[in-house]
Formats: structure tokens, C-alpha cells, sequence
């Protein structure tokens, strides 16, 4: 079985286990209001969630 010269730090180790790109999440549009949201969530401009209100927001006086 193989032994180890030395130890790997975990920097090391895991600069070597990175296979992947960072992306940015893909972004929906509403349709009530027309704003950018994270797919499968509720709109926060408006309260919507596949065309019906979810969360009832408040008006600022």
C-alpha cells in the first residue's frame, strides 16, 4: 500500500480536487410583474409564484 512522503495540505489537496466552473445562476422572469427571480422561488417585488400569490407584500405608506 502506498505511504505517503509527506502530508498534503488541505490547500493543496483541494486545489487539486477543483473540476468545476462557478456559474451564476440562471434567472427567470415574472410573470405578473415582469422581475428577474431564482427559479422555483417567490418574486420579491411582487409575491407571485406561478401566477399566484404567494406571500401578500405590504405597501410602504
Amino acid at each position: 500500500m502506498a505511504h505517503p512522503k509527506s502530508k498534503i495540505s488541505k490547500q493543496r489537496r483541494n486545489k487539486r480536487r477543483t473540476h468545476y466552473k462557478a456559474v451564476a445562476p440562471t434567472l427567470s422572469i415574472c410573470s405578473n410583474c415582469g422581475a428577474a427571480t431564482l427559479f422555483h422561488r417567490v418574486c420579491p417585488e411582487c409575491g407571485h409564484y406561478r401566477g399566484r400569490l404567494a406571500i401578500e407584500k405590504s405597501v410602504p405608506a
